[in-house]
């Protein structure tokens, strides 16, 4: 297990097998629709040297994480060798203390290892407006891709559903 961060209150850890039921669990409890094979595949990909996954503990306790896929093969950036910041959740009861900025300052100073950018897709609707503004004065901008829905770029006047899959691709110089 490898240490990204700790102040003694906040941790910023790499993933352990055990933390994928913890995030599931806790997704679950509330009433999202999660999947436990992804942070099963999550740990899989960081053991394959594919994904880091960032674990946050506040007070002992997992708290959070996010992954950095890094050479991502989805998404208008595919395949250039930026690294792409992926699921950054902070759970509900411990929201505004650090944690996020935290988890990101791992995962953009691990990106500044392999490229000078990193970048990141963000979905749209309202539910997402902590995390908009959060990577908006962090100093990531719209890359010009426009918007996109379950993976694919949207034409322009295309039908879509304003779910969890319309999202706004954003990047940052590191």
């Amino acid at each position: 297990m490898k240490t990204y961060f700790d102040d003694g209150k906040i941790k910023v850890r790499s993933m352990i097998s055990e933390d994928a039921k913890i995030l599931y669990d806790t997704y679950l409890s509330y009433g999202w629709h999660p999947n436990i094979e992804t942070y099963e595949n999550y740990f899989k990909d960081q053991e394959e040297g594919k994904r880091l996954v960032f674990i946050a503990e506040y007070k002992g306790r997992v708290s959070g994480q996010c992954t950095l896929v890094l050479n991502p093969d989805e998404g208008y950036l595919a395949n250039k060798g930026i690294p792409e910041i992926v699921d950054l959740t902070v759970f509900f009861d411990v929201h505004n203390k650090g944690i996020g900025t935290k988890i990101l300052d791992a995962a953009e100073k691990e990106a500044s290892k392999i490229s000078k950018q990193v970048y990141l897709a963000v979905g749209v609707h309202s539910g997402y407006g902590a995390a908009q503004r959060l990577y908006v004065k962090r100093g990531y901008v719209f890359d010009g891709s426009g918007v996109w829905y379950q993976g694919k770029q949207l034409e322009q006047y295309a039908p879509c559903v304003n779910d969890d899959d319309l999202v706004l691709f954003m990047i940052k110089d590191l």
